[in-house]
């Protein structure tokens, strides 16, 4: 927030250089101004809009789009597109600093922060007023439908300065019951089938069994007996330390937690009371430490844990060298060998029961579109975006339009993706540059129903929804999670810039050497308690974490 503060000042020092060449478009706001606060504005004069827009460095441009010029034709109105890829946000600070303002911002990606600071000195207009039937009925509807998005993107002040973007991904696209994020578990454990059956072992119920499991893998040495790789090659266990889904992180749910890494802040959790906490504080956390430190100086995880990089492992895996491993998919890691794998279950800990701390999916947010006070008519231009909440529509500005990116219908009505051999002949690319070149940047929402209403979901997403709805969430007894799309306010963001980073920070250098030297002892861990508490504001956290869930839970409500 500190290096974004010193952006602002310096593109406002650029701007006030040129403030001559500025000066025409000093009255915007004050225009702007006069409408009643909390009442949509009236006037309905302006047709033709400026926006200017962020786009993919594949893209040549939204002037030629078919998709966008049939839904401005449908809305009455003519858009004059300023898009860039590089140089975005500076270009952005400068015109906002300069109050040299476009109608409308799209695809840049403010924060809320931002959102709310541009909307408290009128930079940004308050689309609540809009966000109705009479004027935003495709967005009106889901809103009322799914609280919780409204709920995302309303900042402190109840207000709303961004329209929603999102893509859910989720369970409820294959058809489950319940719907959870593609994300909900990041790590998928696998294990060597192959090598439990050469050596007439069961696969591993719980981690004491894992552990004997790992012995024998590593006295039998496996990777060179039964692949024929260098003696001592085998590598009994091997992840990455606190990685995204390559992490050890999944083996701790024996002791009653997953510390994931997250989008909100690493080791904290949602509990079912509705009380936030901090794992990496648990006495179960200290347990878990002192187990594994005794598998890794017996060699049982591999020496190079805390220092090896995704490529490094997924080279070790696919050379058949390692036993067990996590992953997104097993196929991807695993490559040729990956036939020898099967998918190792949730371990029971040392007193026989296991948690799994979910985590929370992508989040919605409302940094992808905001009308500023240069706008005459917001109606006008708003008739425009609310198009993008069409099904159809937000498909082709994501992946790009009808007779392109899209090929035909399947059996359900689905419309079905290109191939990558059809990309590469009709328009000598492949699939995923093809998407690129088309997608347009912006308040594009893909609920989870559109997958089963509208489009196919790719075919990787499908697998991997699949594994986790019926290998991995049977595991889960409690799915509260701490939702990405909390809104903080100024203060409260200052106190996460202040100690977030110091925080987790500590917490990892801890875990690390506690699982490499061993301990804690009962001193270190109140020593190390102490430092959180003291040093690192984790009770400041923790109230900040709280009062922002607890609003959220409000306006849920």
């Amino acid at each position: 927030m500190k290096n974004r503060t010193r952006k602002l000042l310096a593109a406002a020092l650029v701007a006030s250089m040129s403030v001559s060449l500025l000066a025409g478009c000093g009255s915007k706001k004050d225009e702007a101004a006069q409408t009643e606060p909390g009442v949509a504005n009236a006037d309905a004069s302006q047709t033709e809009f400026n926006v200017l827009s962020g786009m993919s460095a594949l893209s040549g441009g939204y002037d030629d789009n078919p998709v966008l010029n049939q839904m401005q034709e449908n809305a009455g109105i003519k858009i004059k597109w300023e898009t860039m890829s590089d140089s975005l946000s500076e270009q952005v600070n400068i015109r906002i600093a300069g109050n040299q303002l476009p109608d409308a911002f799209q695809g840049v990606g403010f924060s809320n922060y931002e959102l709310s600071n541009y909307g408290d000195d009128g930079t940004f207009i308050d689309l609540t007023p809009y966000l109705t039937e009479e004027y935003m009925p495709n967005l009106a509807k889901i809103l009322e439908e799914h609280p919780e998005i409204k709920s995302a993107i309303t900042m402190s002040d109840g207000k709303i300065y961004g329209l929603p973007a999102a893509e859910q991904m989720g369970t409820a696209a294959i058809g489950a019951e319940k719907d959870h994020s593609i994300f909900t578990i990041p790590q998928f454990a696998m294990i060597n089938k192959a090598w439990l059956d050469e050596l007439g072992l069961e696969v591993p119920t719980t981690l004491d069994e894992l552990h004997d499991v790992l012995v024998a893998f590593k006295e039998n040495d496996m990777s060179a007996t039964y692949y024929g790789n260098a003696a001592g090659s085998t590598i009994p266990m091997s992840t990455g330390f606190d990685q995204w889904c390559w992490g050890q992180n999944i083996f701790y749910a024996g002791f009653g937690f997953t510390n994931w890494i997250n989008d909100v802040c690493n080791d904290l959790v949602l509990q079912k009371d509705g009380k936030v906490d901090f794992v990496c504080a648990w006495d179960s956390y200290r347990d878990a430490m002192t187990y594994f430190h005794d598998w890794y100086a017996d060699g049982l995880i591999d020496k190079e844990l805390f220092s090896q990089d995704d490529t490094q492992l997924i080279s070790k895996c696919s050379q058949g060298y390692v036993g067990v491993s996590t992953w997104w998919y097993i196929e991807e890691l695993m490559g040729d060998y990956a036939k020898d794998y099967v998918f190792l279950p949730v371990l029971d800990g040392p007193d026989g029961t296991h948690n799994v701390t979910v985590r929370t999916g992508g989040g919605t947010n409302s940094g992808q579109l905001s009308i500023t006070s240069a706008c005459k008519s917001p109606a006008n231009l708003l008739k425009f975006y609310d198009q993008w909440y069409e099904p159809e529509n937000v498909m082709q500005l994501q992946y790009g339009p009808i007779d392109v990116f899209f090929t035909g219908k399947d059996a359900d009505g689905l419309w079905l993706s290109i191939t990558e051999d059809e990309a590469q002949e009709k328009f000598g690319k492949g699939a995923g540059e093809l998407k690129s070149a088309n997608e347009v940047a912006g308040p594009k929402l893909i609920l989870c129903d559109y997958y089963k209403t509208t489009f196919k979901m790719e075919d990787r997403a499908i697998e991997r929804l699949t594994d986790l709805e019926n290998s991995w969430m049977p595991y889960v007894t409690d799915d509260t999670v701490y939702p990405v799309d909390c809104v903080f306010t100024a203060d409260e963001l200052e106190t996460i810039d202040m100690y977030k980073t110091d925080f987790q920070n500590t917490v990892a250098e801890y875990e690390g050497k506690w699982l490499k030297d061993g301990g804690p002892t009962d001193e270190e861990w109140e020593a190390y308690k102490a430092v959180l508490t003291d040093s690192c504001g984790m009770e400041e956290l923790k109230k900040v974490y709280q009062e922002a869930y607890d609003r959220y839970a409000q306006a849920a409500e």
